[in-house]
């Protein structure tokens, strides 16, 4: 003798679908709209490169020699004073660094800007850059103290 099974309880009905469909899109939205740009943003790129250009200032007044930073439309990076020579950091958080995605920096032109920190830790220039990526831009400042801020 076979069971009949009543036709109610064989599927799931169309209005069943249609909300666990509903309730899946909306859970989905709600997901990519939390999703972080997989390029950045440029108040990342500025504290990442404030970061940087704060440990190169602190690396040359403990290792008592000089350090200095260039920037470039596509990167920057840091070169230390040694044996009367510069050599550049290609190790560790002063290694050579791109700004993510389409970041690119206004550094006039001579195509790179360079700033030296002397063994007290003060820039032999202010810096002045301009990033910019899609429809942003931000202005970039150093002081001769090494601190960096950012401006629209």
């Amino acid at each position: 003798m076979t069971a009949v099974i009543p036709a109610r309880a064989r599927g799931f009905t169309l209005v069943e679908l249609m909300v666990v469909i509903a309730i899946i899109g909306l859970l989905s939205g709600a997901v990519v709209l939390t999703m972080a740009d997989p390029r950045g943003r440029l108040s990342g790129d500025i504290d990442r490169f404030a970061g940087r250009v704060r440990a190169a200032r602190d690396s040359a007044i403990i290792a008592g020699k000089p350090v200095a930073l260039w920037v470039s439309p596509t990167a920057y990076g840091f070169e230390r004073r040694s044996q009367g020579q510069w050599s550049a950091v290609t190790e560790g958080p002063l290694s050579a660094q791109d700004w993510s995605g389409d970041t690119r920096a206004q550094v006039g032109s001579t195509g790179q800007v360079r700033v030296v920190f002397d063994t007290v830790g003060r820039a032999d220039q202010t810096l002045k850059i301009a990033l910019a990526r899609d429809e942003q831009a931000v202005t970039l400042r150093m002081d001769l103290d090494g601190k960096v801020t950012s401006g629209e």
